[in-house]
């Protein structure tokens, strides 16, 4: 496997994915702490766990369902979205917004119906945010700290055997060592402010959603769904090699700000009815 023999590892790439990795840990860990220490007496660890659950359940499971037919699979409309950047980014972002904000109406309206305070939308956000890094993101950094380790070592052979990496599998495996190889400090602040950003995004449409929840008007849910699809757009676009890794960072940070403003408003608004 040539391919791998002409890896070269960078030198900061395992301390940069170390620091990652604690940081990846650190990010949900203080958010929950930070706002559980300040509203102790108006939230509940159950809202965090339903944000967790709600993202798992909604994300990882159905939406992913849905993506292992019209994405993974081969079949006409597969081959469609695949075939159209327009197809792939429309069909991405609506994906993403509909099973998430779907997600989070759903559990707030009909689950968590004790202790609807804003407080406890915020924990909501925490546990959806939290757990999407700790499933998603997490594994993967430990997976890159765990190949540049080995490939550090400067036996390819005896990494690629401790990998399980076999002339089967090598195709498949290459990008992740390669991305290990690749990993710098730049790549930790790009991975570090992305889930900086998207835990401000799962707070604030959780926000957006409840608020449509306690008001019982139906405009809030279709609000968070396309500000959602908006966020996702440059990402969605950056898969499909149009645009580079930096304008999904800007874009993002725009989008995190504008729902942030609209979270922020909406919370406030509640908290002032409430004490009414």
């Amino acid at each position: 496997m040539t391919e791998f023999e002409n890896i070269v590892m960078g030198r900061s790439s395992i301390p940069s994915l170390a620091i990652t990795v604690v940081l990846m840990i650190a990010i949900p860990v203080i958010f929950f702490l930070c706002w559980r220490g300040k509203h102790r007496g108006q939230t509940r660890i159950g809202y965090l766990i339903a944000g967790a659950v709600g993202f798992l359940v909604s994300a990882r499971m159905l939406e992913l369902g849905m993506h292992y037919f019209c994405i993974l699979s081969d079949n006409p409309v597969s081959r469609f979205i695949n075939g159209s950047t327009v197809a792939f980014v429309f069909y991405g972002t609506v994906m993403a917004g509909v099973f998430e904000e779907c997600g989070r109406h759903i559990i707030l309206k009909y689950i968590m119906k004790k202790d609807r305070t804003p407080e406890n939308a915020v924990m909501y956000g925490i546990g959806h945010g939290g757990i999407e890094i700790l499933s998603v993101i997490l594994p993967s950094m430990i997976l890159y700290l765990i190949i540049a380790i080995l490939f550090s070592r400067g036996n390819v052979e005896e990494a690629l055997n401790q990998l399980k990496i076999t002339g089967d599998t090598a195709a498949a495996a290459l990008p992740s060592v390669q991305a290990a190889a690749a990993f710098d400090y730049g790549m930790m602040a790009i991975n570090v402010i992305e889930r900086l950003l998207a835990m401000l995004l799962h707070i604030g449409l959780t926000v957006i959603v409840f608020c449509g929840v306690l008001s019982a008007r139906k405009g809030y849910l279709p609000l968070a769904i396309l500000l959602h699809m908006l966020m996702d757009t440059f990402a969605a676009l950056f898969q499909r090699g149009v645009v580079p890794l930096w304008t999904v960072e800007v874009w993002g940070a725009l989008w995190a700000a504008i729902i942030v403003f609209i979270a922020v408003r909406l919370y406030n608004r509640m908290k002032e009815q409430a004490m009414r």
